[in-house]
């Protein structure tokens, strides 16, 4: 099988570890993802999920504009530190590329406020599409960028 290609981006923000893990968390996909980058489309909506998104096992499926989608699963939460999921059951333009992906947020003391960092661990669908998945990477960044921006405004209001 092929080598998963790991890629992150971080901001700080000037909030407190506990204010940004406790508002990310739970914070309603629609709004983080709300615009397009380039290929990837933003969320439209949020199915199958019970209660606040808080606890480890549970699963809920993402709808994205133009009709893909995945299911997210909650693998981690060790507030206010961190907290991972898995991606899977993807649909959609990425579902040739990528197998299935591991995310993670963290949160660490940064100066005043906060650094924030999203990785995303891409499991490449095969050895074929393995030697793109740097090349998505690489639009990722600019992805998760954007929405680092957002949550940055959504944290500061």
């Amino acid at each position: 099988m092929a080598h998963p290609v790991v890629v992150e981006q971080s901001r700080a923000i000037p909030v407190a570890v506990s204010d940004a893990f406790t508002k990310t968390l739970p914070m309603p996909l629609p709004t983080l993802f709300d615009r397009w980058y380039g290929p990837i489309p933003p969320i439209k909506a949020v199915h199958n999920q019970t209660g606040e998104w808080s606890a480890v096992g549970q699963t809920r499926d993402v709808a994205l504009v133009g009709g893909g989608g995945m299911r997210e699963t909650l693998t981690r939460v060790d507030a206010p530190h961190a907290f991972g999921y898995t991606l899977s059951d993807i649909r959609g333009a990425m579902s040739p590329l990528i197998d299935h992906v591991e995310g993670l947020w963290e949160f660490s003391p940064h100066g005043t406020g906060t650094k924030v960092t999203w990785q995303w661990t891409l499991h490449p669908k095969s050895a074929l599409t393995a030697p793109v998945l740097p090349l998505f990477a690489r639009i990722w960044r600019g992805y998760a960028n954007q929405a680092l921006g957002t949550l940055s405004d959504y944290l500061l209001d």
